[in-house]
């Protein structure tokens, strides 16, 4: 597959497919997340590290983002973005960078923060963008090559 594909050629991804992908990934986050805690926690000698630990909650967010930023500049999809045959571009229709995926996923955080109005701003956006889509120059898009 071409690196590079013109966004032209692929249709935006929808709010419906945008919210199956967030489960999907949630789900595999979660997993993730289990096992980075009991690294931590043997890290720790088998000690309990509180959630709101300042350490723990940073080390989390970071495995958070890595999770999504490493799926995301090197494939252009996490698994639950290819189960539903979706991938992040840029603008031009590259992969995106680090500093993109940095972004996409801190907005992508105050998108649900604020009761998931950056998400639900896909629905009256003219590309279908999310807050996200749009700070990172990034776009989703539906490539059933994928």
């Amino acid at each position: 597959m071409n690196d590079r594909t013109d966004p032209a050629d692929l249709p935006p991804c929808g709010l419906l497919r945008r919210l199956a992908i967030c489960f999907y990934d949630a789900l595999l986050l979660f997993g993730v997340l289990f096992v980075a805690t009991f690294v931590a926690v043997a890290a720790n000698d088998g000690e309990p590290i509180p959630p709101q630990h300042p350490g723990m909650t940073t080390f989390l967010f970071f495995v958070s983002f890595f999770y999504f930023g490493y799926f995301w500049t090197r494939w252009g999809q996490t698994l639950g973005m290819k189960a539903w045959k979706v991938r992040v571009i840029d603008r031009r229709g590259g992969p995106i960078s680090w500093w993109q995926a940095l972004l996409r996923f801190l907005v992508a955080l105050a998108s649900w923060g604020v009761v998931g109005l950056g998400f639900l701003w896909a629905l009256v956006d003219r590309d279908r963008q999310t807050w996200h889509d749009r700070y990172s120059e990034t776009r989703l898009v539906v490539d059933k090559r994928v």
